[in-house]
């Protein structure tokens, strides 16, 4: 079982587009939000205002002024006008833009903030349901965070049975998944910050058939031997 730790603050690259863009954060980083078009703000007449939510002030240049809500936890770039969010938490998510205010107002960056936890790990249980002709398979689930995955597992490959499994690129519901890799099967619970997974080997439920087959033989030999020497003790 292991878990990704997240110790870096995400930068976001210039990009020269004003649509909303999205953006994952691990609850407790920090994240860099930058304008994404090219903008000179005209003296005395120009200000530009980073906004939260709409109608929540978050900076205003010039002068340069945080707003109260935001006081010791955010860093405004006055060279690239970029603003640093710090220690996010979940009541940080929403919208945030940038605005610059003059003859009219332009909107130079518009971002979606999604803050995360991070995710728990899962767990995993094996069913083994192998027989003398299919020696390798095991009905397994994987459980994490309010939902679950069932499925139907052999040496090379699982196939989902039932349960939910979420977790499209842009969703904010965590990702169950299982599948065969290195020996072992994997229960992977992830979203888009952090991830964690349980693992089973499945050398502990898939016997090789040529090693089922010679156990077979060796109990039949030994059977034969018992009662061989129970009869002689009988006096058959």
């Amino acid at each position: 079982m292991g878990t990704m730790r997240f110790t870096i603050a995400i930068l976001l690259t210039l990009v020269h587009q004003t649509e909303s863009s999205s953006v994952f954060v691990l609850k407790g980083q920090d994240v860099r939000l930058d304008v994404q078009t090219n903008i000179t703000l005209e003296k005395d007449i120009d200000v530009l205002f980073w906004k939260f939510n709409t109608l929540v002030n978050v900076v205003k240049y010039p002068p340069k002024v945080t707003f109260e809500r935001f006081k010791g936890r955010v860093e405004f770039s006055e060279g690239n006008f970029s603003l640093l969010l710090k220690n996010l938490q979940e009541g940080d998510s929403g919208p945030y833009e940038a605005i610059v205010s003059g003859n009219k107002n332009t909107n130079v960056a518009t971002y979606m903030l999604v803050v995360q936890e991070r995710v728990e790990p899962p767990v995993l249980t094996v069913d083994p349901v192998s027989t003398k002709s299919d020696p390798c398979n095991a009905n397994v689930t994987c459980r994490g965070q309010n939902t679950s995955v069932t499925s139907s597992c052999n040496n090379s490959t699982c196939s989902q049975v039932g349960g939910e499994s979420r977790g499209a690129e842009t969703s904010t519901v965590p990702l169950l998944s299982v599948y065969v890799a290195g020996g072992s099967i994997i229960c992977n619970h992830s979203n888009q910050v952090s991830w964690a997974n349980d693992t089973k080997e499945i050398k502990t439920f898939c016997v090789p058939k040529f090693e089922r087959d010679r156990a077979d033989h060796n109990y039949a030999v030994i059977h034969v031997i018992i009662i061989f020497v129970a009869c002689a003790l009988i006096g058959w």
